[in-house]
């Protein structure tokens, strides 16, 4: 065994081997370096568990991001100068505002020339003028749209659908045409003609302003009912612009109506009987009642019969009943089913044309509600 401090193979040649030099523990010889295994640790595993003092910072580019600072800066500014020159170029100028004008309306009871007949509502439509019209919302029909020159194809859209909306719900609609409700009526008017429209529902009055019937059709409910849901229908709309910023909408519809009295009794046995109603009503429309589907209703025609000349036809119509008579007529005879200009004050005698309320066999009938029979007057 070799003594301490000795390479492993031994001592070196040519040094005195004992114990009495005394740097022979630190000197190493060419045998013994060769035989050393050096190992380098890692800063790393130098470091050990310890935390690092430092965290690295990300690199940095701020040539690139100064670049798209820039670039923003000048897409701002030149923005803002488009619009200032823009602006001082064309001024904008704000729409003028246009109020809704007053509803003015007229109604015509037509007083019967004799009994006013009775029997089945089948019976009686098959045999009358409304034999061949269409039922409920079905016989308004909207008309071919096209563009006009301020007025894209869907706002014209827009407007005939906005009346069709507001015939229905005048026309058609049971809980309105028995005095249960109006709201569906008032909701498509312009705000503007509310404080109308509401006061024409609480205090009607013949003065061709507040007028409850101008506005819709209805029945007393402790006189008459209806006895036959399915009201026919015929008539047509019509378009046309009345300026850059209106669009006008005509609609002449004629609406029959199977009534029976409200309470039945054993006189009353089969007693139902037709009530036609002409409407002409002119509605205007801004870009705003389009856009917020509402409507202008300017005036309002009425032909409405069979009734008495005598009551107050501004609240409710006064339908004559199944054998019931007029005590008087009007001055002249008016066809509610014929077109044209309606030229009857303030009463007039109820006319069926007999050619269109039977048709010979083998003959087309009536014209159809597409066919045009019916025209709108401005």
């Amino acid at each position: 065994m070799t003594g301490r401090g000795e390479p492993p193979e031994g001592a070196p040649e040519g040094l005195p081997g004992g114990g009495e030099d005394e740097y022979r523990s630190v000197v190493f010889d060419e045998s013994f370096v060769r035989a050393a295994r050096l190992q380098e640790f890692s800063a790393q595993e130098r470091m050990g568990e310890h935390a690092r003092a430092v965290r690295s910072l990300p690199a940095r580019h701020f040539r690139t991001g100064s670049r798209a600072v820039i670039a923003l800066i000048v897409l701002i500014a030149i923005a803002f100068a488009t619009a200032v020159y823009m602006g001082l170029s064309n001024p904008y100028q704000p729409p003028v505002g246009r109020r809704a004008e007053p509803l003015r309306s007229t109604v015509i009871p037509l007083a019967p020339r004799g009994a006013v007949p009775g029997g089945k509502a089948a019976d009686l439509f098959a045999t009358s003028p409304a034999a061949h019209f269409r039922t409920g919302a079905s016989g308004i029909n909207l008309p071919m749209t096209r563009r006009t020159e301020n007025f894209s194809d869907s706002q014209v859209t827009t407007a005939l659908t906005t009346v069709k909306d507001y015939l229905v719900a005048s026309s058609l609609d049971p809980d309105v045409l028995t005095g249960g409700s109006v709201r569906p009526v008032g909701l498509l008017l312009d705000p503007d003609q509310a404080n109308q429209f509401e006061r024409s529902m609480t205090r009607s009055a013949d003065d061709g302003r507040h007028a409850a019937t101008g506005w819709l059709v209805r029945f007393d409910p402790a006189k008459v009912a209806l006895a036959d849901p399915d009201i026919r229908v015929q008539g047509t709309l019509a378009y046309s612009e009345a300026g850059s910023d209106t669009l006008e909408v005509v609609s002449d519809h004629t609406f029959t109506y199977a009534l029976r009295p409200a309470v039945s009794g054993p006189q009353k046995a089969g007693g139902v009987s037709l009530f036609t109603v002409r409407r002409e009503l002119h509605f205007r429309f801004d870009r705003e009642d389009l856009r917020l589907h509402r409507l202008e209703l300017r005036t309002s025609y009425v032909q409405a019969g069979p009734q008495a000349c005598s009551p107050d036809t501004t609240g409710t119509l006064h339908p004559l009943l199944a054998g019931e008579r007029a005590a008087s007529r009007g001055p002249a005879g008016t066809d509610p089913y014929t077109t044209g200009r309606p030229t009857t004050a303030l009463c007039g005698t109820l006319e069926i044309s007999s050619r269109l309320s039977r048709a010979p066999e083998g003959s087309p009938g009536p014209p159809s509600p597409t066919a045009g029979a019916l025209r709108s007057h401005p």
